[in-house]
């Protein structure tokens, strides 16, 4: 979405590439969840092509470009309505005084964005005008609307919607999606390995592999409570066994004696493999929708 908005710069004036990334981010964001969010949305009616035609003139501008369904309800996009929510019409009108006609990927982008905003007003997702007020410093790093407004070739009143929209979207996806992978797990504390003979002598690096080898393989009981606290409801209490065969700890450690009250070193460090895999791949998603 962040395309789709870009693309459409070069004729409303609003350089939204010059953004820091918050300001808009929010938005093609949401709309990535809004599939979650939401349960019916249909695109209906078309764009550009559908008008015969790539100019509108003022008059024009009310010309209905496309459509969409939310929950149950039916809603008609004007040209007018999608040129606005980018730009001002001052500054997309051409030196002709016509305005280029929406693409479809401009009244999508709208429509996605008013669903959106609807699924967050029934959430309960409020901006506040001091909540604004924050967003926009921390975004732009400026809370005069009207200087902002001039920047970019809109209204102010056009200025506070997308910000105040933004910053709703923001809100929205931290209630409804997950955002915080937990903390990594803490590594298993490695077992003593004895570097010396029962004289004091320092053992060659041979008999220290071999002294460490052995060690990893010693069974302790805290090694194996420290994998029951890693894996949870995968392991069995009460069967003293994994749950299920084919369960990611049950699998990584299959090769390896595992027991209520034993379990090796090496076992505790296959634990935690999985278990930080689990975090890795769970932070990577939190990233990608923040």
């Amino acid at each position: 979405m962040a395309e789709e908005i870009a693309n459409e710069e070069a004729k409303s004036g609003f350089d939204i590439k010059s953004l820091p990334m918050g300001a808009w981010v929010g938005i093609a964001v949401a709309a990535l969840i809004v599939g979650v969010l939401i349960g019916h949305f249909a695109m209906g009616g078309g764009a550009g092509s559908a008008l015969n035609k790539a100019k509108l003139s003022e008059s024009e501008l009310s010309t209905v470009v496309g459509n969409y369904s939310y929950k149950g309800q039916n809603q008609q996009i004007t040209a007018k309505e999608v040129i606005e929510s980018n730009s001002s019409l001052d500054s997309a009108k051409d030196e002709e005084g016509n305005y280029a006609v929406p693409s479809a990927d401009t009244v999508l982008t709208y429509a996605r964005n008013k669903i959106i905003a609807a699924a967050a007003d029934a959430e309960g997702v409020n901006v506040s005008d001091e909540d604004l007020t924050k967003y926009a410093q921390e975004t732009l790093g400026s809370t005069d609307f009207a200087s902002i407004a001039t920047s970019y070739g809109m209204t102010e009143d056009q200025v506070k919607t997308l910000l105040k929209q933004s910053a709703q979207m923001n809100a929205l996806r931290d209630k409804v999606v997950e955002s915080d992978a937990g903390e990594a797990p803490e590594a298993p504390a490695a077992p003593e390995v004895k570097t010396t003979d029962d004289e004091g002598n320092e053992l060659s690096d041979e008999d220290k592999a071999k002294a460490e080898d052995a060690a990893n393989k010693t069974k302790d009981k805290k090694y194996a409570d420290y994998i029951k606290k890693l894996a949870g409801d995968e392991w069995d209490e009460k069967g003293n066994k994994w749950k299920a065969a084919d369960g990611p700890y049950a699998t990584a450690l299959k090769d390896m004696e595992m027991s209520n009250d034993s379990a090796t070193y090496e076992a505790a460090q296959a634990a935690y493999y999985v278990a930080y895999q689990n975090y890795s791949t769970k932070q990577s998603e939190m990233d990608r929708v923040r």
